[in-house]
């Protein structure tokens, strides 16, 4: 497993590296190969923040995120909360697996900006952010084990199903909606 440490707004010494690494050290032990670990370390004031974002097999990335006034409390508590997640879905991924015929596929989010749009009707908008998600072949049920698994408002994937990309998000109620396409077919 590689774990990666980072510090924001903070120098990470070599004990506390050291700690990061010891704790995710057996983190892999109760759930199917975590391939990469990515430990972020942050201070703001008194608060000591940690986040650990782990990439598993299967597509899987599982992140937790906690706050105290000790860093190394911090790194103890959001590495509990892992394991504590792990725990709880590993019986659902596993019941829910899937074999998969389909491999992962990029697609690339393009953000417009809406400035000038009052002053000129047919001028085009102007792209702000530029990203690229990879799509990875995903049943809905599993769609949603990693929304839960995950902060993120929105999850992009391919429908082995349908063999069509779906866009599972987060409304407001805590519940999931989806998006699958309509296309019209040929002929």
């Amino acid at each position: 497993m590689n774990v990666h440490v980072t510090g924001r707004h903070f120098v990470v010494t070599d004990p506390i590296r050291d700690y990061a690494l010891k704790k995710l050290e057996h983190i892999g032990l109760s759930f199917p190969r975590v391939i990469d670990a990515h430990v972020i370390l942050e201070v703001q004031k008194h608060r000591h923040i940690c986040e650990v974002v782990l990439a598993c097999a299967n597509h899987i990335h599982i992140e937790a995120s906690e706050e105290s006034e000790d860093m190394y409390a911090s790194i103890d508590l959001c590495v509990d909360k892992l394991a504590r997640q792990m725990r709880k879905y590993k019986t659902k991924i596993q019941r829910h697996h899937r074999e998969r015929k389909h491999k992962p596929v990029h697609v690339e989010e393009h953000v417009l900006s809406p400035e000038g749009m009052d002053e000129h009707e047919e001028a085009e908008p102007k792209m702000v952010h530029k990203e690229s998600y990879l799509v990875k072949p995903l049943y809905p049920d599993e769609a949603v084990l990693q929304m839960e698994l995950s902060p993120r408002q929105f999850l992009i994937f391919m429908n082995p199903a349908t063999e069509q990309i779906n866009v599972m998000y987060r409304r407001k109620n805590g519940e999931y909606g989806l998006v699958e396409p309509n296309v019209p077919k040929k002929g």
